[in-house]
C-alpha cells in the first residue's frame, strides 16, 4: 500500500464493513485478506484523516442550555429538564413525575410542611416518592379537593402518599375548590378546623404543584365547578390557572369574581412560601407555565425537554418583538 490513494480506497472499505455493517475486525481481516492489526490501523486512519467522523449526540447538553436559559430568565433558583425526545405522553408524565419526586426526597427537611395541589401530574410525582429518614414533616392539601362528579383528581390518592412517604398523617381540605357564592365560602373559611388547614398551608415550607389549561379537556371544567357562561369567559380570558385560580399570560388574576368563590391558598400567600416547586409534563401547558413563571409563582422549575423548548422559543419571539 505504497499509493495513498489506495490506503484511502482501503480505509473507507474497511470502515464501511465495520461502522455500517457491524463487522468484527477479525471478519473483515479475513474477508480482505488482511492482518487484524492491519484492519486496526486502516481504521485509526479513516478517523485521523476525516473519512470517518464520530459525533455524540448527548440530549444532557441541550437540556442543561435549557435549563440554564430557563433559570436566568425567570430568576429561578433550580430549573430540571427531563429528556423526553420520542417519548410517549403517558411515559412522560412519569419520567417527570420521577425527576421531581427525587428533587423533593433530596430539599425536604425534618419538620417541614408540604403543600400540595392535585391532579395526574402530582399524583405521579407521589407515585414516585420512596419513603424518607426525615422527622416532623407535615403534608397539607393547599386547595379544596372535593369534586362535584365522579372525575378523579387524584387529590386524596396524592395526599396520602405524600404523607406516607414522609411518615406523617395527611391534612386535608375537604371542600370544593370553587363554591356557588362567595358568601358561603367566606362563612366556611371562619370553621375552626378549616381556619386550621389554611393556615397551616399559608406557613408551608415548600409547595408542589402544576398548571391547568383552558381547554375543553383541563380537568378543572370537568368537576362541576363552572357554568358553560363561565368556562367560555375563562377560556376567551385566561391562559390556565395555579392553584384553581386563573391567570392571563402575565400571570394575573382574571375573573376576580371567580377567584373570590375559590377557597385554598392565594397567589400572594404563596408567592411568600420559599420552595415553589413547579411541575410541568405537557407542551400544551406552555403559556400557563409562561404566566406563572413571569408572575414569580415558582422559584423551581421541574419540566420535560419539549414543554422547555416551547417556553425558550417563546422567549426568544417575545425578545425579537421588542
Amino acid at each position: 500500500m505504497t499509493d495513498e490513494t489506495d490506503k484511502r480506497a482501503l480505509a473507507v472499505k474497511v470502515a464501511q464493513l465495520y461502522y455500517q455493517n457491524d463487522w468484527r475486525q477479525s471478519r473483515i481481516a479475513a474477508e480482505l485478506n488482511l492482518s487484524r492489526p492491519t484492519v486496526s490501523r486502516l481504521l485509526q486512519y479513516a478517523r485521523e484523516s476525516g473519512i470517518v467522523q464520530i459525533r455524540i449526540n448527548n440530549p444532557l447538553v441541550s437540556t442543561q442550555q435549557l435549563a440554564d436559559q430557563l433559570k436566568a430568565h425567570y430568576h429561578l433558583s433550580n430549573a430540571i429538564v427531563v429528556p423526553s425526545e420520542m417519548t410517549a405522553s403517558g411515559e412522560l408524565l412519569e419520567l417527570v413525575g420521577a425527576a421531581a419526586a427525587q428533587y423533593i426526597e433530596k430539599v425536604v427537611k425534618n419538620d417541614d410542611t408540604i403543600g400540595l395541589a392535585w391532579g395526574k401530574t402530582i399524583h405521579a410525582i407521589a407515585q414516585h416518592l420512596s419513603p424518607e429518614d426525615v422527622h416532623g414533616v407535615t403534608v397539607v392539601q393547599l386547595k379544596g379537593s372535593v369534586a362535584n362528579t365522579k372525575q378523579k383528581n387524584y387529590a386524596f390518592e396524592s395526599v396520602n402518599a405524600f404523607a406516607s412517604a414522609f411518615h406523617t398523617l395527611p391534612q386535608y381540605l375537604p371542600l370544593p375548590v370553587i363554591f356557588d357564592h362567595q358568601t358561603t365560602k367566606e362563612l366556611v373559611e371562619q370553621d375552626t378546623h378549616i381556619k386550621y388547614i389554611l393556615d397551616l398551608g399559608k406557613k408551608a415550607d415548600i409547595a408542589v404543584f402544576t398548571v391547568g389549561t383552558v381547554r375543553d379537556s383541563a380537568l378543572l371544567f370537568h368537576l362541576g365547578y363552572f357554568s358553560q357562561a363561565e368556562q367560555q369567559y375563562l377560556q376567551q380570558h385566561a391562559v390556565g390557572d395555579v392553584f384553581s385560580r386563573f391567570i392571563d399570560q402575565n400571570g394575573q388574576i382574571v375573573a376576580p369574581q371567580i377567584d373570590q368563590r375559590t377557597i385554598g391558598i392565594d397567589l400572594e400567600h404563596l408567592k411568600k412560601i420559599p420552595e415553589r416547586i413547579m411541575v410541568i409534563a405537557n407542551p400544551a401547558k406552555v403559556q400557563a407555565t409562561a404566566g406563572a413563571l413571569q408572575a414569580g409563582y415558582a422559584n423551581v422549575l421541574v419540566i420535560d425537554q419539549g414543554s422547555a423548548a416551547e417556553l425558550v422559543k417563546k422567549l426568544d419571539e417575545s425578545k425579537g418583538e421588542n
